[in-house]
């Protein structure tokens, strides 16, 4: 059972600290990588996690394994990925040099290729792709707060990782089709910079349709590229990811019906790339709305929403201020901006 043996989170931000903890609450033993940041919070105040359900608990720092170290997964059973895209063979390397060759490596993060890659670097070893459905927001004071609701799932094993990595308050399932949950969520995903771009939170945004317009048009972009690469991608909500789009332009009204139905969204919730924006860090814009330019580019689509976005993205990175807290006007292209 890999659960025998410590978990390690290789990058512990929001992702990683809510997910770490969680089993560390349920009894399992946790070393996080982190920054030191993180590391410092954690030592002051304990790792506390809270949820749009309204739970509450607090872990003491002494329950865990802290360290700026990769060192700390000598003795791992399993670790959990979840650094940014492109942090993804940095901490490969790590992994290489310090988790046992028989430890199972699990992909928590946003994006297509963090597998390949992952592999890649790590031949012979057991990487398994999963995706998280879930936001998590990071308050401060070593404080992580699951805004949304949804399960895990991981790629099949025939040893049932999924279900071994299974505990209280936090289920994870397997499935056979990792790779259509993968561009599913992508599909999701690229609205995080929209929401980014905002500076609303998700379920502000999500009331308003004119907002909902804009991420529907992205995401019938992200749909186009995605099928034009012959691949059909699998919607994490009970919602298909090809009927998305024409929900999200629903009236108001009988939007918040359906939504409240598939999607439990607290006040709190906000994108991470916002949270990126908001803390100076690199986003993953690349690994997002860049995947349906770089899609485009090779198929000859016009995409002119996705490079707009992407260029107000990459604008906010270089200012260095944070969210511009722009409206949909300002973010949607003008007719001199289109594809020609």
């Amino acid at each position: 059972m890999i659960l025998e043996k410590p978990i390690g989170v290789a990058g512990a931000g929001s992702i990683g600290c809510f997910v770490g903890g969680m089993y560390a609450a349920a009894g399992r033993k946790v070393a996080l990588l982190a920054r030191p940041r993180v590391i410092g919070e954690i030592e002051l105040s304990g790792l506390r996690l809270t949820s749009f359900d309204g739970s509450d608990r607090t872990i003491p720092a002494h329950q865990l394994v802290l360290s700026q170290d990769g060192a700390i997964f000598g003795d791992a059973g399993v670790v959990l990925v979840t650094v940014k895209s492109a942090d993804t063979a940095e901490i490969a390397d790590a992994i290489a040099r310090h988790a046992p060759s028989d430890a199972v490596i699990v992909s928590l993060q946003n994006g297509i290729g963090n597998v390949a890659v992952l592999r890649q670097k790590l031949p012979g070893r057991r990487v398994l792709a999963g995706v998280v459905p879930f936001n998590v927001v990071a308050p401060g004071e070593g404080r992580y707060h699951r805004a949304t609701s949804g399960d895990i799932v991981i790629e099949r094993d025939d040893a049932d990782t999924a279900a071994q990595l299974s505990v209280p308050g936090l289920k994870m399932h397997a499935s056979d089709n990792i790779a259509g949950l993968q561009w599913g969520k992508l599909l999701v995903n690229l609205n995080n910079a929209i929401n980014a771009l905002a500076d609303l939170p998700l379920r502000q945004q999500l009331a308003q349709r004119a907002w909902r317009r804009l991420m529907a048009d992205q995401m019938a972009e992200g749909l186009a590229a995605i099928r034009a690469e012959g691949i059909k991608p699998v919607s994490a909500t009970p919602v298909p990811a090809g009927l998305t789009p024409h929900l999200l332009r629903l009236p108001d009204a009988i939007f918040a019906a359906v939504l409240g139905r598939t999607l439990k969204i607290d006040p709190q919730a906000r994108s991470s790339m916002w949270e990126d924006l908001q803390r100076g860090r690199r986003t993953e814009i690349d690994y997002l709305q860049g995947v349906i330019t770089e899609i485009a580019d090779r198929r000859g689509l016009k995409v002119p929403l996705s490079r707009r976005v992407v260029a107000l993205v990459k604008a906010a990175e270089a200012s260095g201020k944070g969210s511009p807290g722009l409206t949909v006007e300002q973010i949607r292209p003008s007719n001199s901006m289109i594809d020609v």
